[in-house]
């Protein structure tokens, strides 16, 4: 068995998110709508792994994105895995409904961070076994952190208490 990681090109600090479903033929446009249906005029694209044809299947509404996510989808190679990149909105504005689509079996990663997908191989092909999200964490948020971490949230319409 072979492993590799696998780089995954975010050039913009794109927000991405990759996941895990089934029967891509139909996911592909299906996972396009539910993401568009959540966030109207977001700028994003979708690519997906299909083990049956062997080929990463493309939807979007932006050319770039759509580059973005077709290669990082080839690059990953598992089947049935798929790539958002999104410009405009965050994971946390899709993720429940790519979470509640029949098709989604599950999401490794949504984030904006530097990420790195770790996949094996076998003589089978090929399956993502984690991820990499950002660098580790170094230290304790201090009080002074905390506030403007919660300073932050609250700018970006989220109350806590």
């Amino acid at each position: 068995m072979r492993e590799e990681v696998i780089d995954i090109e975010n050039p913009e600090e794109y927000e991405i998110i990759i996941g895990q479903g089934n029967f891509s033929i139909f996911a592909v446009d299906d996972l396009y709508k539910a993401v568009l249906i959540s966030v109207p005029k977001l700028d994003f694209a979708l690519a997906m792994n299909e083990a049956k044809p062997q080929l990463t299947r493309v939807n979007g509404n932006n050319d770039k994105l759509k580059k973005l996510a077709a290669e990082a989808c080839l690059k990953i190679g598992a089947g049935h895995v798929f790539v958002v990149y999104m410009k405009g909105a965050y994971p946390i504005h899709v993720l429940k409904s790519l979470k509640n689509h029949p098709c989604v079996a599950g999401i490794y990663a949504a984030t904006s961070n530097p990420l790195q997908v770790i996949v094996k191989e076998t003589g089978l092909g090929r399956s993502v076994v984690g991820v990499v999200d950002g660098k580790k964490a170094t230290k304790i948020e201090t009080d002074e952190q905390k506030k403007e971490r919660r300073e932050m949230l609250e700018k970006f319409g989220f109350v806590v208490e």
